[in-house]
């Protein structure tokens, strides 16, 4: 009866239950992703603040033939720093109707920025890519990437869908650019001084320091 009495009873272990933690590694956790986005998402609410009225845009009296080439011409000028942003979305607008009507260049031209994406600007650097049991170099697979958008983009129809969708856009930017007037158009004088081309590339270089800037991984791998 003592010794039973003596009788430690048996402890149950308890087990705490281990949070899981994000693999630091990930695509989707990686700082240059996180750093694209913010970037890139500031780009978009600056420049959609320079965005002009479209009613102002598409204001019929203010639509007249100009008398000459040299007219023509200071009007573009004019108009593509006042509606550069609206003239933008018209180039885009025109590219991805392109692209959305033509569902197998889409897939291609997507499946290309994803490979770029996930394969070489947002990878990390260690540990090296390894596809079907071999092992390649970041230069192996930059040059395999630089290959394979040479055969999509000049091989396929993406290439010649692109160029003339931009064409289109660009006509089409160009006709109302000499058809507006723009003398109830309020002018900065550095938009003035600025040109055709600060107007139209002021978004693009916006997001194209973005990009630059987000994945600077890139240069040290080159």
């Amino acid at each position: 009866m003592a010794t039973a009495a003596t009788q430690v009873p048996a402890v149950i272990p308890i087990t705490t239950p281990s949070v899981a933690t994000a693999d630091p590694t990930a695509p989707a956790a990686t700082p240059a992703i996180r750093s694209f986005i913010s970037r890139l998402s500031e780009t978009l609410r600056r420049s959609t603040s320079d965005l002009k009225p479209w009613q102002e845009m598409v204001d019929r009296s203010a639509l007249t033939r100009p008398s000459s080439l040299s007219e023509a011409t200071s009007r573009l000028r004019k108009n593509l720093s006042y509606f550069r942003v609206n003239y933008t979305a018209v180039v885009a607008l025109s590219l991805a109707l392109s692209l959305v009507t033509h569902p197998v260049s889409l897939f291609l031209l997507l499946s290309l920025l994803a490979a770029w994406s996930f394969l070489y600007l947002f990878r990390p650097a260690d540990p090296p890519l390894s596809l079907f049991g071999r092992t390649f170099s970041d230069r192996e697979t930059l040059g395999g990437l630089v290959l394979v958008s040479i055969i999509v983009i000049f091989m396929t129809s993406v290439g010649s869908l692109i160029i003339s969708a931009i064409t289109v856009g660009a006509l089409l930017v160009c006709i109302h650019g000499a058809l507006r007037v723009p003398e109830d158009l309020f002018l900065d004088e550095p938009d003035q001084q600025g040109g055709a081309a600060a107007g139209l590339l002021s978004f693009l270089g916006g997001a194209a320091s973005s990009v630059a800037s987000a994945a600077p991984v890139v240069a040290s791998r080159v």
